[in-house]
Parts: structure tokens; C-alpha cells; sequence
């Protein structure tokens, strides 16, 4: 045991060592626990469904609407000056 540590940092970093494996354990339980049975409840609940889910909203058949406004020739012109602007190499 080192000299420098004491008895309660050893103590907490074991302790912290020990719930770390423990819940990687506990993970790993989890996530294979009747992975078969969900997969086949899964699978007759989107028979049932039409292979539709509940939690996911109906999607709109087309987007938005698209705004769209005329610019007059002088706003062109000061658009174009800005678009040079900012394609331009040279700092400012």
C-alpha cells in the first residue's frame, strides 16, 4: 500500500471499482433478458398495427409551402455586392 494514499481513498476507489462491475452486470442482464420474447411481441404488434407504430405521428404528405418575393433590380444589385463581399479572399 502506498504511503501516501490513505485507508479511505483506497476504501472509495475499491468501492468505486465494485459498483462499476456491478452495474455492468446489471446492464448486461438487462439488455439480454427475453431478447426473443420482446422481439416476437414486437413483431405481433406490427401485424396488428398495419406495421405502424403508436408513438410515431402520421407524416404530412408534402412539405410546406415555399415563400417566395420578388426583389427589385436595386436589391439584386445590393445582393450581388454582399455575395462579392463575402466570396472575397481578402480580409476586410
Amino acid at each position: 500500500m502506498p504511503e501516501h494514499v490513505s485507508i479511505l481513498q483506497l476504501v472509495g476507489v475499491a468501492a468505486l471499482a465494485l459498483a462499476a462491475v456491478i452495474w455492468v452486470a446489471v446492464l448486461v442482464r438487462v439488455l439480454r433478458r427475453d431478447r426473443e420474447v420482446h422481439r416476437v411481441r414486437f413483431a405481433e404488434m406490427a401485424r396488428r398495427r398495419g406495421h405502424r407504430l403508436r408513438a410515431l405521428p402520421h407524416q404530412r404528405r408534402k412539405g410546406p409551402h415555399v415563400e417566395h418575393a420578388e426583389l427589385t433590380p436595386a436589391e439584386q444589385d445590393a445582393f450581388a455586392f454582399l455575395a462579392r463581399q463575402f466570396t472575397d479572399d481578402r480580409p476586410a
